[in-house]
């Protein structure tokens, strides 16, 4: 519902007077290509179409050649084409001059889109459980003044928010929400919405899949089970062996016959 038609006026504003002129001395008017009267906006809301009193104001810095309008609840009929003219008022009593231009060559034809935009979200295909992990939700929008607001359906998000000019009279807001993954996020769904001035929403929905930490414990439990029943196993058979040789030794002396006999 908010539209900002993004202008640049030529230097020395298409005026008969040389060098750039203080904004204090320039007046702008949007109008319908058709006629001049036919005004969208212009100081003077009396002199205003009736159509689009108190929906236009002036963005841009006439003294810096920027004359961007803001078109707030846009209707189907406000498509156009609207020109943008200039004109010289005296430092005296503030009023016109003859010093006027319309610049024709470059009017604007606006294009209604029915629905807003859905917001559209970059990630890695995998998040590790314990690492950090970025998604960005990325939305499209007419208006700098009036970007969209994003939210997430995460309690207390850590988000960073940046605002673009991707030119020709659109803008990009995006939200980059940083998050630790634990084990029990696998195949959680995390929602970016996006609320346009006016009311309207849109929204993008990804699932979340949370990779385990690598571990090596169904290996290494298992190999140290096994070495350490070898080692009691080994250590067994060495006493066993050790006890057998004595025993040989004192049934070879004949002393130690019945004392050896009575041990088995």
């Amino acid at each position: 519902s908010i539209l900002c038609v993004q202008h640049k006026t030529p230097n020395n504003t298409g005026t008969r007077t040389s060098g750039n002129l203080p904004a204090s001395r320039l007046r702008a008017i949007w109008h319908h290509v058709d006629s001049t009267d036919q005004r969208i906006y212009y100081d003077d809301k009396t002199m205003t179409l009736d159509s689009f009193k108190h929906r236009t104001r002036l963005l841009g810095d006439l003294g810096k050649n920027n004359c961007t309008l803001e078109l707030t609840e846009v209707k189907n009929h406000d498509n156009g084409p609207f020109c943008f003219r200039i004109e010289l008022v005296r430092r005296e009593d503030n009023k016109p001059t003859k010093d006027k231009f319309s610049f024709y060559e470059e009017c604007i034809s606006l294009n209604m889109l029915t629905v807003p935009t859905v917001p559209t979200l970059t990630h890695s295909k995998t998040a590790h459980k314990g690492r950090s992990f970025t998604i960005t939700c990325t939305v499209a929008h007419t208006c700098p003044s009036r970007a969209p607001k994003i939210t997430w359906n995460l309690e207390n998000p850590q988000v960073t928010v940046h605002h673009k000019d991707i030119r020709y009279g659109n803008w990009e807001v995006q939200s980059i929400l940083t998050i630790i993954p634990e084990e029990e996020d696998d195949h959680r769904e995390i929602t970016c919405s996006a609320q346009f001035n006016g009311g309207r929403n849109s929204s993008q929905t990804m699932t979340l899949y949370v990779k385990r930490a690598v571990t090596y414990n169904h290996i290494i439990i298992p190999t140290v089970v096994v070495i350490g029943t070898a080692v009691a196993f080994g250590l067994i058979c060495v006493l066993m062996a050790r006890k057998y040789k004595q025993c040989i030794s004192e049934l070879q002396n004949q002393e130690g016959r019945t004392k050896c006999w009575d041990r088995v």
